[in-house]
């Protein structure tokens, strides 16, 4: 009677930036590239829906310990919107379920009613999200074709810029905080004007430090496995690249091995405050501390040493 041998994945440490292509849902990507790598640990951080492009963080190994310092980081959209037509989820992939006259307004005019979402707001979250609602998410809700109070989050819309408008077509680039739908955006800014739209395409261009020219796409990186894991490898950033808002600090060799077990040590620093990434001798990441009140740094997020990619 023959055995099964089990996979043997491998210790891969880092991060890569995905573009993740559309008709995909954001951990079937993470599946296909971890599978690349061969990689033992892997997350995401940031879920895009199916029909969206662009910018999903993938970590591997010890860099999967930075998905949750990742999630409040702020984002970047282009987003095309097609007006005069609503769907039940808000994009392209609904059905219509309303439409309406488009007003004919100018640039100037289109401008004025975005730039008039800037700032901070209450958004209600749609019914096709992965919310939880008394332990049901609310799109298993809503494809039973019920519908429930939901209640509005803060969010803050940091920046919008009109890129394009033509018919029933409007394009624009929004910077905004966590939390924010922009399928509910598109539809409230169609009400604003009197009409009805949804999302026909939306593309993320940046979350928190990373930004768009260090995207790879899924067909490169299936490219690229094809020529040996090396050039693959080579693609991965460093986890501590995710924190690049936290300060710095360096500790020294005694200070650095103490902090990686676990005990807070007191380095040469005055006054700092809340979280700060850790560094030992040779610019070796440790992880991530907090700053208590008699000066000491208590270590937060640890992280094992791990080679550093080519």
């Amino acid at each position: 009677m023959g055995t099964s041998r089990k996979h043997r994945w491998d210790a891969v440490d880092g991060l890569l930036l995905l573009d993740k292509p559309t008709g995909m849902t954001s951990n079937r990507a993470l599946q296909k590239v971890r599978r690349l790598l061969n990689a033992a640990k892997a997350g995401h951080t940031g879920s895009l829906d199916p029909s969206a492009t662009g910018m999903l963080p993938l970590c591997f190994g010890e860099a999967t310990k930075v998905c949750a310092y990742l999630l409040d980081a702020d984002k970047t959209y282009r987003v095309t919107a097609r007006l005069g037509i609503a769907t039940d989820t808000g994009d392209a992939d609904g059905t219509p379920v309303a439409t309406a006259e488009v007003p004919a307004l100018s640039r100037d005019a289109w401008d004025a009613v975005l730039q008039g979402f800037v700032g901070e707001s209450l958004q209600v979250p749609p019914m096709y999200s992965a919310l939880k609602q008394d332990g049901k998410r609310l799109y298993e809700l809503a494809r039973k074709g019920e519908e429930v109070e939901r209640a509005a989050r803060p969010i803050r819309i940091h920046e919008i810029r009109l890129l394009e408008v033509s018919g029933t077509r409007l394009v624009f680039r929004v910077r905004c905080s966590k939390g924010t739908y922009v399928r509910t955006l598109v539809e409230d800014v169609a009400r604003k004007v009197g009409t009805v739209a949804h999302t026909a395409r939306l593309h993320r261009e940046s979350l928190g430090p990373f930004q768009a020219d260090g995207m790879v796409e899924l067909a490169q990186l299936q490219a690229e496995a094809e020529q040996g894991s090396g050039t693959l490898m080579g693609r991965l950033q460093r986890p501590d690249k995710a924190l690049t808002a936290l300060p710095g600090v360096t500790l020294d060799a005694e200070q650095g091995t103490k902090f990686r077990g676990g005990q807070a040590v007191l380095p040469a620093a005055e006054g700092a405050s809340g979280l700060a990434r850790a560094y030992g001798p040779d610019d070796d990441f440790l992880g991530v501390g907090e700053w208590l009140p008699d000066g000491r740094l208590a270590p937060r997020r640890v992280f094992q040493k791990f080679e550093k990619t080519p």
